[in-house]
């Protein structure tokens, strides 16, 4: 994918002064790094002080420390996998090389390679994965918790490649400051992860290599920040390696400027990025997991180092800690919003471990779990560990105090998120938010209205995820579409307009009008957006108890318009439609359930599977993987003051 000329005006006319002001600055310094590049300062003395407490690993979970070893031996064998493609060339890995489609992105000054063309570069998400060197930090663990040198030996081996291979500001490692950002976390991590080992500090500490590529590595993050529109999670990011390095590897002449320059930005965007309710305002949940990782990964340096931490970061944290808690389901999986690329801050587990019940136990461990939260379940490595540095949040003197909710919150106002919960573990999120975050919204999807409803955990009604960012733009466009969420599409269009990728140039303005869970019987929700110009669609939902009823009812006010109303349907979810009735079956633990879905009559009602021409019956798991599933879409026109009911009754 290359960006034409009309994007880059497109993009020009969401920025303001300040931050056309700061990118014009950044392309000045590019040019003139192109030709002078300086050299590391002298550091002599160097020790890594940031270890962790005695007894920390003896802490570590059996099993979870099992998991870890079973897939350090798999990666000590080659084998990984990164976002559905399987790889066996990770014990002497290609830097460059993309698996999937078979490129390998050219050699030279980075700020030249053309990352966002896969038919130059090859997908670079697929190159950009390993490097950030979080499977290194799994082997280190390894090491950590086994004391076999094999995985250190891999780990030195592995480091020293590429950073021969990746020479400062050359080739495409260096271009984008998440990335360099979370592999400064990373190698913190393994220096501290492999302390007891006799290499570690001719590893890193007493290396003049390691210590260049950490330098460079930090003045880049000073210079080219994120800024204004771009200013969202990558940002967090870049602040929360720069502080972890400047604390852990505090050897430079600058690391007191960049440690104090990172503490005020991570201050600053953890606020700016966090609603007050504690929900991301990205609006996509896996970014509300990065960025709560990155976040307690940051604060878990600066304790370890003895910097004082705002008492704002921590609050922030709490608040984020509290809100995950609120909008899981029974089964602590979090709703599926907006985009959602598998993006991990800290990485020491193994396969199988749940990440947001590993979040909630971390939460647990620093600031202490509610009385409403549900039981996190499961273990994980990466708890003990953060827990060991992080001060806990009741015993920090700086810390202020602050009123929790005494029950689970149902209603994110700010956010426009309301989930309507009912027996057999019944589960809705009404979506009523903001379109996105920033001028650009660049990780929102259109889909104004949509509702995303589980039964025990198993999607029912399903919001179809991500899939893809660079380089497949008609898959780009369905799963990020308004017929691509569960809600009402008219005249074929979004109800936000895109730009590309990761721009919108007009948004969708929604608003919640009722949100009432208080009656036990019946939970009730309203909203309306105006993406639509000219006509206003609203949608009323209601969970009923004592039948197991949910009712969806949506209208439409302005001229006559063709409608397509659309219901995804989980990969586990088998539909038998017939006129306007869906029999819906599937099995959980063994056991068959079932429900049934009465559409609106006044539609033409069609089952849609995996069809490619254009996509439609999708449904995408984790990034860069999708399956066939079941997209039910009924079309007409908005005749008639009734509206379209829908009702999805679940059977005991």
């Amino acid at each position: 994918m290359t960006m034409s000329a009309g994007w880059y005006l497109r993009r020009l006319s969401r920025m303001g002064p300040q931050e056309i002001a700061g990118r014009a600055g950044d392309t000045v310094r590019r040019r003139r790094w192109r030709s002078a590049l300086p050299n590391c300062p002298s550091v002599t003395g160097a020790r890594f002080t940031a270890v962790l407490p005695a007894g920390t690993i003896a802490a570590v979970p059996a099993d979870a420390a099992k998991r870890l070893i079973a897939e350090a031996d798999r990666l000590m064998a080659g084998h990984a996998e990164f976002f559905g493609v399987d790889r066996d060339d990770l014990a002497d890995p290609d830097w460059w090389y993309d698996p999937k489609t078979g490129r390998r992105a050219p050699w030279g000054y980075a700020f030249d390679v053309p990352y966002r063309n896969e038919d130059v570069v090859g997908d670079i998400k697929q190159i950009w994965e390993p490097s950030r060197h979080q499977y290194l930090t799994v082997l280190a663990a390894a090491y950590a918790i086994t004391g076999n040198e094999q995985y250190a030996e891999r780990v030195a081996e592995h480091l020293r490649l590429w950073w021969t291979a990746n020479a400062p500001l050359r080739g495409v490692h260096w271009i984008s400051g998440i990335e360099l950002g979370i592999r400064l976390l990373s190698w913190v991590w393994i220096r501290r992860l492999l302390d007891g080992w006799p290499g570690a500090a001719g590893l890193f500490e007493d290396n003049p290599v390691a210590l260049n590529q950490i330098w460079h590595h930090q003045r880049w993050l000073a210079a080219f920040p994120s800024r204004g529109s771009s200013a969202n999670n990558h940002v967090i990011a870049e602040a929360a390696g720069q502080l972890a390095a400047a604390c852990a590897f505090g050897w430079f002449p600058s690391s007191a400027r960049w440690r104090a320059g990172a503490l005020r930005s991570l201050e600053r965007h953890l606020r700016s990025n966090t609603f007050e309710s504690g929900l991301n305002r990205e609006l996509a949940t896996e970014y509300h997991g990065l960025v709560l990782e990155l976040g307690l990964a940051a604060v878990a340096e600066a304790d370890a180092a003895d910097v004082p931490v705002p008492a704002s970061i921590r609050l922030v944290l709490l608040r984020m800690t509290d809100a995950l808690a609120a909008v899981v389901d029974g089964r602590l999986r979090p709703p599926r919003q907006g985009d959602a690329d598998d993006g991990h801050g800290l990485v020491v587990d193994g396969a199988g471990t749940d990440r947001w019940a590993s979040l909630l136990a971390t939460g647990d461990a620093v600031f202490g779990r509610l009385a409403w939260w549900p039981a996190a379940g499961g273990t994980d490595v990466r708890t003990p560990l953060l827990a060991a540095l992080i001060r806990p949040y009741a015993k920090n003197g700086t810390a202020p105090a602050v009123t929790r909710p005494a029950g689970r919150p149902a209603h994110f106002a700010d956010a426009g998120m309301t989930i309507l919960r009912g027996p057999e573990e019944i589960w809705c999120r009404c979506d009523g938010g903001p379109h996105g975050f920033l001028s650009i919204a660049a990780h929102a999807h259109a889909d104004a209205l949509s509702v995303e409803v589980r039964h025990d955990g198993v999607d029912v009604l399903a919001d179809p995820g991500t899939y893809c960012y660079h380089g497949q733009p008609e898959w780009r466009q369905y799963f990020r579409s308004t017929l691509g969420h569960n809600t009402l599409q008219l005249d074929g269009g979004d109800q936000s307009v895109s730009g590309g990728p990761f721009l919108w140039t007009r948004q969708a303005r929604s608003r919640v009008l009722v949100a009432d869970t208080s009656d036990a019987g019946v939970a009730r929700w309203s909203a309306e957006h105006d993406g639509y110009q000219g006509s206003v669609h609203r949608r009323r939902v209601e969970l009923t108890a004592a039948s197991q009823e949910l009712r969806v009812v949506d209208d439409v006010r302005g001229p006559r318009h063709a409608v397509q109303l659309a219901f995804h349907l989980g990969p586990l979810i088998a539909a038998d439609l017939v006129g306007n009735r869906a029999q819906l079956t599937w099995t959980r633990d063994g056991e068959d359930r079932s429900a049934v879905l009465d559409l609106p009559g006044q539609l033409s009602w069609r089952a849609h599977r995996g069809e490619t021409d254009p996509p439609l019956g999708w449904y995408s798991a984790g990034f860069g993987r999708k399956e066939p599933t079941t997209t039910l879409v009924g079309t007409g026109f908005t005749d008639g003051a009734e509206g379209f009911t829908t009702v999805l009754r679940f059977r005991g």
